[in-house]
């Protein structure tokens, strides 16, 4: 058997060439879903492909309406939305939905109407503390999952998961009397702190993705004296970007659109929510259609934009997650 070769004192000792570890170099997770996907569309021909965009484009249709519908409705007037009662039995068509003339006036108004500016910086606060706090604590626990070996190891990871089937009802009064003794009702807390303590669904995502990432990598590392910490902060994080970005994306939306637990632990106008207020500005000016509609295309549009910029790196990191390399 091969020994380890001595060295004079104060130098660090050397492995032979048998039991070396070669440099490991890492092209990221095999292909996934997406990949296989778009090698199929590749192999169409042209009327097929243009067969099968054509039912895709068909099948969205019922999708796009209602958002057509309010960016229709947010650009007419009153007379437009509720017409005289002789034409209300005209049939509904494609016309219809075309404003004439534009009523650009409805956005502003509805900025003024209330203070939408408000909503927005708490809103953005949430989302930036809520996307922080569950992408480090959901990657921290992913990993421990994935790569440290340790007893009932599995067993807690089944228990995790399974909390993902506890409807939200069954732990919403108990966490709500928790949140008032510690005396956070009426304040952000409520709505921050649970994200710093992990997701179940978040931690699922972020093992499948770390398990296939090579563990040469990690052994090569720990040879090199890193720590654990070091092997996760240094090498998993940068090479788990596409699923840490949908992680991101995922909790970005959900925060986002939130309009419970603004609902159950704000009390004050000055803190609502962009969904919360909303929905005050429905209760409060419920016959003004035209910028209710407004303010929901306000709402929705930042969603919109981001997910068209984000759409390959959110499509990257969830077909990369369903398979262990």
């Amino acid at each position: 058997m091969p020994t380890e070769s001595t060295s004079s004192a104060g130098e660090r000792p050397t492995l032979p060439a048998s039991r070396r570890v070669l440099p490991v170099e890492y092209a990221g997770p095999k292909p996934g879903r997406a990949e296989f996907t778009a090698g199929v569309v590749n192999r169409l021909s042209m009327p097929q492909k243009i067969l099968a965009h054509t039912v895709l484009v068909l099948l969205c249709i019922p999708f796009i309406l209602p958002l057509v519908w309010m960016i229709s409705t947010s650009l007419k007037t009153d007379a437009q939305i509720f017409p005289p009662e002789d034409q209300q039995s005209a049939p509904i068509s494609l016309m219809s939905l075309i404003p004439r003339p534009i009523h650009w006036r409805n956005y502003p108004d509805a900025l003024v109407t209330v203070p939408f500016h408000i909503y927005l910086r708490n809103t953005l606060f949430l989302c930036v503390m809520n996307v922080f706090g569950a992408v480090l604590s959901s990657a921290i626990v992913a990993y421990g999952f994935a790569r440290l070996q340790f007893r009932g190891r599995e067993v807690l990871f089944m228990l995790m998961i399974s909390t993902m089937a506890l409807p939200g009802q069954v732990t919403m009064i108990p966490v709500f009397k928790l949140f008032q003794t510690l005396g956070w009702y009426g304040t952000f807390l409520p709505l921050i702190v649970p994200a710093f303590f992990g997701n179940a669904f978040f931690i699922f995502l972020l093992r499948q993705f770390f398990r296939t990432i090579p563990e040469e990598l990690g052994e090569a590392a720990r040879i090199d004296g890193a720590s654990e910490w070091g092997i996760f902060w240094r090498i998993m994080l940068p090479l788990a970007k596409p699923a840490l970005a949908t992680v991101a994306l995922f909790q970005f939306l959900g925060t986002w659109n939130d309009f419970f637990g603004p609902l159950l632990y704000i009390n004050n106008p000055n803190k609502y929510t962009l969904a919360y207020g909303l929905q005050q500005f429905m209760t409060s000016y419920g016959g003004k259609w035209a910028q209710l509609m407004a303010g929901a295309c306000i709402f929705t549009i930042p969603i919109i934009i981001l997910f068209f910029f984000a759409q390959r790196t959110f499509i990257q990191g969830i077909s990369t997650t369903g398979s262990k390399a």
